[in-house]
């Protein structure tokens, strides 16, 4: 893993100096030449400026000392880059329009740089145009002194000036690609660490659920644009999603391995009574050891199936409390026909939500209405009525026999005191699933039976919290053979 963080990031540092490079050649390169033609012509340019200079002063006189001040005036001829060629003197004979200039005859003012024929030519044909010297160019523009004569400034530029600042801009220009590939450096490399950490994350969480930590979870940042990246919060939510649906499907195995178990729980009694009933013998001995046997391994797995992992997280499962009372009282119920007890079960005929797990529900009708059984004489009466609050379901369990006359003791019963046969958890399993949603157990007598009576309060909303506080209870004076 730690490997593959170092490879992502490295791609997305590459990948980010190779785009930047790119698009800082693209921008840089045409921008550096465009600098370097800018400062070429800027100097030719300088150059015509200073030869235009002296376009008045020619026009005035062609004196040798006057021109000669008026270069010597100039920055060009200040720096010995200016030269002006005077037109020789006119013959009687000449050819109205043509024009001696400089070595036909003239005088040139200045430190010249230009071949006379190309100076010669420039007067010719009176257009100005550059030429290459030693060092640099030369620019020679031609100037009409009078008719017929036509005087030649020429202007030095050096390849020092047509070059002048280019290597600083290519300097700064080079220094922003740098910079603009280190920023992207940067940022490419925050950005991979932030995808490496997440990936990281969701990697360990995927290794510590493989291990059975089943309360591992990926944090996952619900801001746009925050934290890792969308497709990794996806995966995140997608995780956490499935980790949540493993721990439902491993809590609704639990569940029904409960549920099957709690289904051998009436055969089982039956078969422990019918074999109470066989008198002495070997066989009759050996057949209530194989009962009890059998109902150790099924309680065994009752208890293994209700014991959660340690690291599971919480799970909030719902069930209707009037539905689990109805199929429990009906397994029940067979083996009260047998034993010609009669029964009554009302008020469960409405749905009554409570905030437990049907496993465990069931497992406390089971533990309550197998006491019954267990500890009242065949035959006798027994009553299961449910009442649903605002704020809590009650169910009340109640018989004909002789009642508690220790209810404290009774109580104890569930820490293992059961005697053969028991769980060991008795009614201490109720009054925890009770306690668990905020309610309580309680022990008295049944004032319609007469004998003991149980209730059972389950919270389904705290105390406090708004409600008409009214119940509803339907008692019904039939009894079931």
């Amino acid at each position: 893993m730690r490997r593959f963080g170092h490879s992502l990031r490295w791609a997305l540092i590459k990948a980010a100096v190779a785009g930047t490079t790119m698009v800082a050649l693209a921008f840089l390169i045409p921008l550096g030449l465009m600098v370097q033609q800018t400062a070429r012509d800027r100097s030719f340019t300088a150059a015509e400026r200073q030869a235009a200079a002296l376009g008045p002063a020619l026009a005035i006189t062609t004196d040798q000392d006057a021109i000669a001040r008026a270069v010597a005036s100039t920055d060009a001829g200040a720096q010995r880059r200016m030269a002006v060629h005077l037109p020789g003197p006119a013959p009687a004979e000449a050819v109205p329009g043509a024009a001696m200039v400089g070595p036909d005859g003239g005088a040139t003012i200045g430190e010249a740089h230009a071949a006379s024929a190309d100076v010669s030519t420039a007067g010719g044909q009176g257009r100005s145009f550059t030429v290459g010297v030693p060092g640099g160019f030369a620019l020679l523009q031609p100037v009409a002194v009078d008719t017929g004569r036509t005087a030649v400034v020429e202007v030095y530029v050096a390849d020092d000036d047509l070059t002048r600042g280019v290597a600083t801009a290519w300097l700064v220009l080079s220094a922003v690609a740098l910079a603009l590939v280190a920023i992207s450096v940067l940022v490419a490399d925050r950005m991979g660490a932030r995808i490496v950490a997440s990936a990281r994350r969701l990697a360990a969480a995927a290794r510590s659920l493989g291990a059975g930590n089943l309360a591992v979870r990926v944090p996952v940042d619900g801001r746009a644009g925050a934290g890792s990246p969308e497709e990794l919060r996806e995966a995140g939510h997608a995780f956490n999603t499935m980790a949540d649906r493993v721990v439902q499907l491993l809590a609704a195995e639990r569940e029904l391995a409960a549920d099957l178990s709690h289904r051998l729980r009436t055969p089982l009694t039956v078969l422990r009574l019918n074999a109470a009933s066989l008198g002495e013998g070997d066989a009759a001995d050996a057949t209530r050891h194989a009962v009890s046997q059998l109902e150790r391994e099924v309680d065994q797995i009752i208890r293994s199936a209700r014991r959660a992992p340690e690291d599971a997280p919480a799970v909030t499962v719902g069930c209707d409390a009037a539905e689990v009372i109805r199929e429990r009282v009906g397994f029940w119920s067979a083996l009260a026909e047998d034993e010609g007890r009669r029964w009554q079960l009302a008020g469960a005929d409405r749905p009554a939500q409570v905030p437990v797990q049907r496993g465990d529900l069931a497992a406390a009708v089971d533990a309550v209405l197998g006491n019954v059984f267990r500890h009242t004489a065949i035959g006798t009466a027994f009553s299961v009525d449910v009442l649903a609050t605002e704020s809590s379901v009650i169910v009340l369990v109640g018989d004909a026999g002789p009642g508690f006359t220790d209810p404290e003791s009774a109580l104890q019963r569930g820490q293992g005191h059961g005697g053969d046969g028991s769980t060991g958890l008795g009614l201490d399993i109720v009054r925890k699933l009770a306690e668990s949603t905020g309610g309580d157990l309680a022990l008295g007598r049944s004032a319609v039976l007469g004998g003991a009576e149980l209730r059972l309060r389950l919270q389904t909303r705290p105390d406090g919290a708004p409600g008409r506080g009214s119940r509803r209870r339907t008692r019904s004076a039939l009894f079931h053979r």
